[in-house]
């Protein structure tokens, strides 16, 4: 096995489960109308953005995955990566990946790292302290290994979905005191998502810290991050590191790099978006990788070879009755072209 490239597609696939099973509050679920216009859609997309390896988020039910990769001509060519009995109880990350580069066993991770913490007493006397209880991921996060050479290294992969933007909803707590925090729901509610959001991308990132300090491993997240490229979330997640331009070379050992950014280095116009909301067009659907998948890097392995999103679908405003997906499908493409630094 000596392929001369490798790709990553990120496919939020907007709750896709059997039909008549719950989903969240709706007890009915999706009818057969719907869910086959579902599979149908889904199917043409994963066609459409055919790659290597497929990060899929809000997946319910095993079987309807089957049937996309089925309806999209890759069931035999790609192995579909779900928790082991998902039959619609749960939503979560996924994966489809080619059967000749699949290794190891994947897992998901549910809790935090044990060394998890977000405390502080304040940087000066004019600030309170702080203190954030969370211990797992809303989603689990799915993590798996390919190796798309014979002669090259494993390659780390994860698929996360943090969660939404969304204002958690408040009116159940115990606090909750409608007179007073009715006006304020929103904002409160706001607040919570976000201090969620950015545990969940700390907790990931110091999982992915562990991984790659001091250990030459190739790694590439694929993520309904539900923020954009240039979010606390994002920098949390990547590290801020500095894309160098010319003949400089440099990288990261822990850094990861958004494919995004890759891209907009290499166009006149940036039209990336993956997310409509309220006519407000952003990045919440990222592929990140690491330095060996950067072109400046030293330690390159890779070459980045373009940036592909389906975004068309997004101007219809109802997903459900067209089976459509309300999320851009993001798919980034590399060429094997070690440096000669290169720990292959």
């Amino acid at each position: 096995m000596a392929g001369r490239t490798v790709s990553f597609t990120t496919f939020n696939l907007l709750n896709l489960n059997e039909p008549g099973l719950p989903i969240y509050r709706d007890r009915d679920g999706w009818d057969a109308d719907i869910h086959a216009r579902k599979i149908a859609w889904t199917g043409a997309k994963l066609q459409e953005m055919q790659a290597d390896v497929f990060g899929f988020q809000e997946l319910w039910h095993a079987d309807s995955l089957t049937a996309a990769l089925a309806a999209a001509g890759l069931g035999d060519s790609h192995v579909a990566v779900a928790p082991p009995g998902q039959s619609g109880q749960r939503i979560v990350c996924a994966a489809a990946v080619a059967r000749d580069i699949m290794v190891g066993t994947p897992e998901w991770i549910t809790d935090f790292p044990d060394d998890f913490i977000l405390q502080s007493s304040g940087d000066d006397p004019q600030t309170s302290e702080i203190e954030v209880k969370i211990s797992t991921f809303s989603r689990p996060v799915l993590r798996f290994e390919i190796k798309p050479r014979s002669d090259g290294p494993v390659v780390s992969v994860y698929v996360c979905h943090f969660k939404s933007k969304a204002p958690t909803q408040i009116w159940r707590e115990g606090w909750y005191d409608k007179d007073i925090h009715s006006r304020h729901r929103d904002a409160i509610g706001a607040g919570l998502s976000t201090i969620r959001r950015t545990a969940e991308a700390t907790a990931l990132r110091m999982i992915l810290t562990e991984e790659m300090k001091d250990t030459d491993r190739p790694v590439v997240v694929l993520g309904d991050c539900n923020d954009g490229q240039l979010s606390n979330t994002l920098n949390i997640m990547t590290g801020q590191p500095r894309f160098l331009t010319g003949l400089r070379e440099g990288g990261g050992d822990t850094a990861l790099y958004t494919a995004q950014t890759l891209q907009q280095l290499r166009s006149t116009t940036d039209v990336y978006y993956t997310h409509v909301y309220q006519d407000i067009r952003e990045s919440l659907d990222h592929i990140l990788v690491s330095q060996e998948f950067y072109d400046m890097s030293r330690r390159r392995i890779w070459a980045f070879d373009g940036l592909e999103i389906a975004n068309d679908h997004l101007n219809d405003d109802n997903h459900k009755e067209t089976g459509t997906g309300d999320h851009g499908v993001v798919r980034a493409r590399f060429r094997y072209s070690p440096t000669s630094a290169a720990v292959v």
